[in-house]
């Protein structure tokens, strides 16, 4: 019989896939909605192996939830915030 934390293990697997899969949703678009994004995941995952008795930085789970380096997961998929200054001087 499968545990619960197998399960929920399988779930959380498959929300990372989604969102790996998903470069076009913002992690704003996800905050407004959601009230969470990728960055809160990988907080949480970092607060979990420290729970756990592992060491773990914050950019190492970014690393895990973007599926890659934060800063090149950035330069690829992340876009300029509606209303922002950056964007309204484009």
């Amino acid at each position: 019989m499968t545990s619960q934390t197998e399960l929920e293990a399988a779930a959380f697997r498959r929300l990372l896939a989604h969102l790996q899969q998903r470069t076009d949703v913002q992690n704003i678009d996800l905050m407004n909605l959601a009230g969470f994004c990728r960055n809160c995941l990988a907080k949480w995952y970092v607060d979990g192996a420290h729970q756990a008795g592992q060491e773990m930085s914050y950019e190492q789970a970014r690393e895990i939830v973007y599926a890659m380096p934060y800063a090149e997961w950035k330069a690829k998929f992340q876009t300029p915030v509606s209303g922002s200054p950056q964007a309204q001087q484009q």
